[in-house]
């Protein structure tokens, strides 16, 4: 995998994680036998690995991602709440 396409993903992608999940799952679709979705995105992929088409398509945009909003959580107020069999009420 090519560092200087890794650094320029990870201005379009910011969270690495997310990064390295999008690259092994379009490694994935690459590497697959058959299909519509295994065929590159870009046209000139001569001597590029499978990693570094997937670094190319997210740098040019041909592949996007969306995340999740985050929720705030809030806590459940004590009353009402279910107790498990045989406690008592104090």
């Amino acid at each position: 995998m090519n560092g200087a396409l890794v650094k320029r993903a990870l201005e379009k992608v910011p969270n690495p994680q997310v990064l390295v999940n999008l690259v092994s799952q379009r490694v994935r679709q690459l590497t697959a036998a058959g299909g519509g979705r295994s065929r590159p995105l870009l046209t000139d992929v001569d001597h590029l690995s499978a990693a570094d088409i997937a670094l190319r398509e997210i740098i040019e945009e041909r592949m996007g991602f969306d995340l999740p909003r985050l929720v705030a959580l809030s806590r459940p107020t004590a009353r009402n709440r279910a107790r498990p069999q045989g406690w008592a009420r104090v």
